[in-house]
């Protein structure tokens, strides 16, 4: 195998992040590793690009606060489950958890890239081969935060979208719920029975509540209400960190509970599942410590019969790595697929390339070698920030 030569870190801002709505997919940060031979591997983070690369580029100080460039720089990149857990050892002091894994997680998925592309396999293959002919990703709709419309003006945009998403393939659709003081918990449930309207029957509704809830029983007394609307699951019902309201919740209703969208590491998913008892895991891959780490957060939750479906509102990267877990993963359902006709980002459209078909529900396995994606140059320099001070 060929070492890694460079390691670079790429912040990229939408040009109108909107502060007062709730969008992932405005900003992101690649990591590029290329090796000596020029091939590249792109991975990127669900967290604030300058911290991100601050961790990466902090100095050597002590065995547990390493300067993670040097670790990585002149390393063959081919045993990626040992260098990644190498670089979270070498970090114990500034990661562990949350920023620190954030970042480890786009090096991690960069790893796969390139040596997916050195041996001209799949990154699915890296991971075990394909678990499946096909690919059945769910489609994320999304009317923005309410921001001064009606209930009204919000369940008809989301009804354009429900037609939008049929329309482009997706047999599989989730709702996001995310009124809050807009509606009644009443109301709530009016909406949801709309959108179940709007959408139809025979298509799986998923709803995200945004962490509506402080009281587990107030979302046990709607979940219940909305129990004949065939919801396939409820995400992000209570606060993030509520793991004994989740698991009173999950034990009163039939419903599929979700739960550990910002989970960082296998060891915080086990949380989830021997305290919050959900149904359903939902970290994400490039926050929760990489491909290395999602894999073995599978493993862990096939011994608790739950099954891992991961968020995933960021650029066609991270929607590149969502598709080749799937792929290799027995107990992963469907995935969230942000689809750049339903959501107006810019990143999100023109970051990578190619974009994959959908049709009647489903997507081929990923091809080419790697990820099967690559980073848009003229995409990266129109949306690359200043690297000096973040912006204002």
């Amino acid at each position: 195998m060929t070492a890694v030569a460079e390691l670079e870190v790429i912040p990229i801002v939408t040009p109108a992040v909107n502060a007062d709505d709730c969008d992932g997919a405005a900003d992101t940060v690649v990591v590029r590793l290329t090796d000596e031979s020029g091939l590249t591997g792109i991975g990127e983070a669900a967290a604030p690009a300058y911290p991100v690369r601050a961790f990466i580029e902090q100095p050597d100080l002590h065995v547990w606060s390493r300067n993670v460039r040097n670790l990585v720089v002149g390393r063959d990149p081919f045993p990626i489950a040992a260098l990644v857990d190498e670089l979270y050892a070498a970090t114990l002091y500034p990661g562990r958890r949350g920023l620190g894994i954030h970042a480890l997680s786009a090096i991690d998925i960069a790893l796969h890239d390139l040596v997916g592309k050195q041996l001209g396999r799949p990154v699915y293959e890296l991971l075990g081969g394909a678990r499946k002919d096909t690919l059945s990703p769910y489609a994320t709709v999304f009317a923005g935060l309410p921001q001064g419309r009606s209930l009204a003006e919000l369940l008809a945009d989301i009804g354009r979208r429900f037609d939008a998403a049929l329309e482009a393939g997706f047999r599989a659709v989730k709702m996001e719920c995310l009124f809050y003081d807009l509606v009644t918990d009443a109301e709530l449930v009016g909406a949801i029975r709309e959108g179940r309207r709007m959408l139809g029957e025979g298509i799986p509704l998923m709803l995200d509540f945004g962490y509506r809830w402080t009281d587990w029983r107030a979302a046990l007394w709607a979940l219940d209400r909305v129990e004949d609307c065939d919801v396939y699951f409820a995400e992000a019902t209570l606060q993030h960190d509520d793991l004994e309201g989740h698991a009173r919740l999950a034990e009163r209703v039939e419903t599929r509970v979700c739960g550990a969208e910002f989970a960082a590491t296998r060891f915080e998913c086990r949380e989830w599942l021997t305290q919050a008892r959900v149904d359903v895991l939902q970290p994400d891959i490039n926050r929760c410590g990489g491909l290395t780490e999602i894999r073995r957060i599978a493993e862990l939750a096939s011994y608790h019969s739950a099954s891992v479906i991961p968020h995933g509102w960021k650029t066609g990267i991270t929607a590149a790595a969502g598709r080749h877990f799937h792929a290799a993963t027995v107990n992963s359902p469907t995935f969230e697929f942000l689809s750049p006709l339903l959501w107006d980002s810019p990143i999100r459209r023109e970051l990578v390339r190619p974009e994959p078909a959908i049709s009647d529900g489903e997507m081929e396995l990923p091809a080419g070698p790697g990820l099967g994606i690559e980073l848009d140059d003229d995409a990266v320099a129109h949306y690359r920030v200043d690297v000096g001070a973040a912006t204002a």
